[in-house]
């Protein structure tokens, strides 16, 4: 009986795929990362402006809240900041005038005054003249000589203070004067400075309203629909991403060493096509192998590993598909 048992395995053995040990293979499933998109902050849906199965690019608009509000204070603020840029401009102005005495178009003017003042001056010296000499020959009385004195004296005075007033008008201000000036230009851009961050900020809330696909992808599913209220942070649309498709499986504790970084693995699954295959390029580390413990080898037959692979190709397998797995010889 043995010899008969032992010619029936000899026989069996050349059969093909019988008397060899069958290739390893494993069961897994079809991942795709998934993208998120949600508002920072809450609000009433105004427009979704894509549908499910959607194809987006990166930067496309998704949706848009109710910005009545954002918009509103947007307004405000970049009025208070432009308020705040003119008063820095006029302090500015205030305080280059202080440190360089009066504008030309006021120094012409007083020089202008002057100018005519020393003309009158010129007429009242010839006025005073005659009437001197008129005097000295008695032909006018000594009031007519007094008149013309005074008109002289008017005349000469009138020209004094309108040098002095020149000369001042082309000097700087005293040392206080521009001190308080220039805090006055320090304060006013301090404003400024917080008026435009106060618009800056308005400016990314209303910004915020608008919602842009943060990667390209298919719209994978709809939370929320046009006017409702969605709160900050919650999803509404979720998109899948157009990363390669991830294959997750996992082999035992016997034929994990067999696999590799960068080995080329067969996929299958109903209703694919043939021939798909996929790149490992992760192994999970068990956290129970470390510190390292010793096991049975009944035990160690259980254990198994998460591997990932990478499709090589785009695929019609679907995210969540069941696939089996196995090397290629």
């Amino acid at each position: 009986m043995d010899q008969v048992f032992a010619w029936l395995m000899g026989l069996l053995s050349f059969i093909p795929g019988l008397g060899h040990d069958a290739p390893p293979s494993w069961n897994g499933y079809a991942e795709l990362d998934y993208v998120y998109a949600a508002a920072p902050a809450g609000g009433t849906i105004e427009t979704i402006a894509v549908t499910e199965g959607d194809t987006v690019a990166k930067g496309d608009v998704l949706f848009t809240l109710d910005a009545s509000i954002q918009q509103a204070q947007y307004e405000a603020a970049v009025a208070r900041a432009n308020a705040a840029r003119a008063q820095v401009a006029a302090a500015e102005a205030t305080l280059a005038n202080l440190r360089t005495g009066a504008r030309p178009e006021e120094l012409q003017v007083t020089q202008a005054t002057l100018a005519q003042a020393e003309a009158n001056l010129a007429l009242a010296q010839q006025t005073f003249s005659r009437t001197q000499d008129l005097f000295a020959g008695g032909n006018v009385p000594r009031s007519q000589l007094d008149q013309a004195q005074a008109g002289l004296d008017a005349a000469n005075a009138s020209v004094l203070q309108l040098k002095a007033q020149l000369a001042v008008a082309q000097l700087p201000a005293r040392n206080d004067q521009i001190a308080a000036a220039s805090a006055t230009v320090a304060a006013a851009e301090s404003t400024a400075a917080a008026a435009s961050a106060d618009a800056a900020n308005a400016q990314a809330a209303l910004d915020n309203r608008t919602i842009a696909a943060p990667e390209a992808g298919r719209i994978e599913r709809l939370y929320y629909s046009d006017g409702e209220v969605a709160g900050a942070g919650t999803p509404v649309v979720s998109i899948a991403g157009d990363g390669a498709l991830r294959i997750k499986f996992y082999v035992n504790e016997a034929d994990r060493p067999a696999l590799h970084l960068g080995d080329v693995i067969a996929v299958t699954c109903d209703g694919c096509a043939t021939g798909l295959t996929a790149k490992v390029n992760h192994f999970a580390s068990d956290p129970q192998f470390t510190p390292p413990i010793i096991y049975s080898r009944d035990e160690r037959s259980r254990l198994v590993f998460l591997t990932e692979a990478v499709m090589t190709e785009q695929t019609g397998i679907l995210p969540g598909q069941p696939v089996s797995i196995g090397r290629i010889e």
